[in-house]
């Protein structure tokens, strides 16, 4: 199996101190915490894109960019690129950029994006969002594997022997499709061979296991073999420390203050007692014992070999996060990566070819 860090970028207070970061401390915050996520052996780091309130991931490639810079392994990605409300074209230059500044360590997660304000700021609407999803994505991929590109669509004005530039350094770039709910998105990824990446945050398991049922379902009717399938999916809280107790207590303050601000703000509560959400979520909050189960547990379900973290500290001081990811690398990853065999990510697939050329001269 193989790990990332999430973050979106909320730029909200502690849930337990109140303390809030400005814009720049948070961005170092982000950055920081990729680098830390290399140096503890974690396989990826994934920059959410938001265009509204209280998120400031507005920009992936620049952040990403940023981590690039800081760091020389890990594989980067985005979670989501909301493709649905970006010019394919302008796309493609910024993530063929950020590609060739990596050294080919990029990785997207795309989707169709979600909330009011991507109305306001963007005029899509639910009524045209995924058919702008759709386009967006089948222009960006041929962009992508071809630098002579005529094409016509609806959304935005037509090319003839187009060449984007720069040409990225990965020939071929592998895109995964990013779903909660969206059958449309899984038959997407399943007509062009893509993996998917189930959200497995807001509900219990068992809409997400339909959801990643669907695509395998779609995956052998478009032809391809059931074993090529590949499936990554999210978790909704992180915190492991060598008892369960000492978790579960460590963990309340930031569960009760989320729960509350759910309240107020009229959001639907699915897990009403922190019992209820360690039980029922994909939450991994407990002993290293426990959370192997619980990821064991998960892949009977989804049969996922890629699995996300939160970045974002919830409520805990940089130490208890650091020992917290410590711990998951020593006494939980291992475990996992044995037990749940996994393909290799882009970077790590560029590496070995790499040293197999170097070995070769």
């Amino acid at each position: 199996m193989k790990f990332l860090l999430i973050t979106l970028i909320t730029h909200v207070p502690d849930p337990v101190s109140g303390e809030k970061k400005s814009p720049a401390e948070r961005f170092r915050d982000v950055v920081d915490k990729a680098v830390l996520a290399e140096k503890l052996g974690f396989d990826g780091f994934a920059v959410g894109e938001r265009h509204e309130d209280p998120f400031i991931s507005s920009s992936p490639p620049v952040v990403l960019s940023h981590i690039a810079a800081r760091t020389t392994t890990i594989s980067l990605f985005t979670g989501v690129t909301t493709l649905s409300l970006l010019d394919p074209v302008r796309a493609f230059e910024d993530y063929s950029t950020l590609d060739n500044l990596s050294g080919g360590r990029l990785e997207l997660i795309i989707g169709k994006g979600n909330g009011a304000a991507q109305a306001e700021l963007f005029h899509v609407t639910t009524s045209d969002q995924w058919e702008r999803n759709r386009e967006g994505y089948e222009l960006f991929r041929l962009l992508w594997h071809s630098d002579d590109v005529t094409w016509a669509g609806k959304f935005r004005p037509n090319l003839v022997h187009a060449r984007a530039l720069p040409r990225p350094l990965q020939p071929g770039i592998r895109i995964w499709h990013g779903s909660a709910t969206s059958t449309d998105s899984v038959d997407l990824a399943a007509r062009h061979g893509d993996p998917i990446f189930s959200a497995n945050v807001s509900n219990p398991v068992e809409p997400y296991a339909a959801l990643v049922r669907h695509y395998r379902e779609r995956w052998e009717f478009y032809g391809h073999r059931p074993e090529d399938a590949l499936v990554g999916a999210g978790t909704a809280g992180f915190y492991v420390t060598r008892t369960s107790q000492e978790a579960v207590a460590a963990y309340r303050p930031t569960f009760e203050a989320r729960l509350a601000l759910a309240r107020r703000a009229g959001i639907p509560v699915v897990f009403d007692s922190l019992d209820d959400f360690i039980q029922r979520s994909s939450a991994l909050v407990g002993s290293p014992e426990q959370v192997v189960d619980k990821v064991g547990r998960y892949h009977e379900h989804l049969g996922h070999e890629v699995m996300h973290l939160s970045a974002d500290a919830d409520g805990f001081t940089a130490a208890q996060q650091r020992e917290s990811f410590e711990l998951f690398q020593s006494d939980v990853a291992p475990v996992l990566r044995q037990r749940i065999p996994s393909r290799p990510l882009v970077a790590q697939r560029n590496r070995a070819t790499t040293r197999r050329d170097q070995a070769a001269s």
